[in-house]
């Protein structure tokens, strides 16, 4: 099981920072993609961000015995959600290591309308981690849809392209 996922989740969250940056460059500050979605009926960009940062927390919080917590504001710019992404980052970096080694045997949560009632490592590796990095694929795609031109190594922060590097 994965007993500690605030590095994996402290990584990706860094990137997200990456992408929210490289696409409120590329929108020159302009908010008007926060409101877009790939689909009608889906979550718009900013959605997708906000969730993405609490499933970091819903799943932390609990697994370190404390209580969800949200860093969510009004803010609805790019300013608002790096603020959101830092105070974030800043909280799971705080949870000591200790308070991970011995999570709860049940998590409890909400899935859309279903109540779940988890084991901890069943809750980490098949709810929550493909959920934030399900939120965290939204956010790449809408953003490369509207033109923001993200690489790979922009979401994993592993892959190097050269400039111009295109594969078609």
């Amino acid at each position: 099981m994965q007993k500690n996922p605030t590095g994996i989740f402290i990584h990706y969250l860094h990137q997200l920072k990456v992408i929210v940056e490289k696409i409120a460059l590329h929108q020159q500050q302009n908010p008007t993609l926060l409101h877009s979605s790939l689909h009608s009926d889906m979550l718009p960009l900013l959605a997708q961000i906000r969730t993405a940062a609490n499933f970091s927390l819903r799943t932390c919080c609990p697994l370190a015995k404390r209580e969800r917590i949200s860093f969510d504001n009004q803010q609805e710019n790019y300013a608002g959600l790096q603020q959101q992404l830092d105070e974030t980052i800043t909280y799971l970096q705080a949870i000591p290591a200790a308070e991970l080694h011995q999570p709860p045997a049940h998590i409890q949560d909400k899935a859309g309308f279903t109540e779940l009632d988890l084991a901890a490592d069943e809750y980490v590796n098949f709810y929550a981690l493909p959920n934030f990095f399900f939120h965290l694929c939204m956010v790449y795609s809408i953003a490369r849809h509207a033109g923001v031109p993200l690489s790979k190594g922009d979401f994993d922060g592993y892959h190097q392209y050269p400039t111009g590097f295109s594969f078609v």
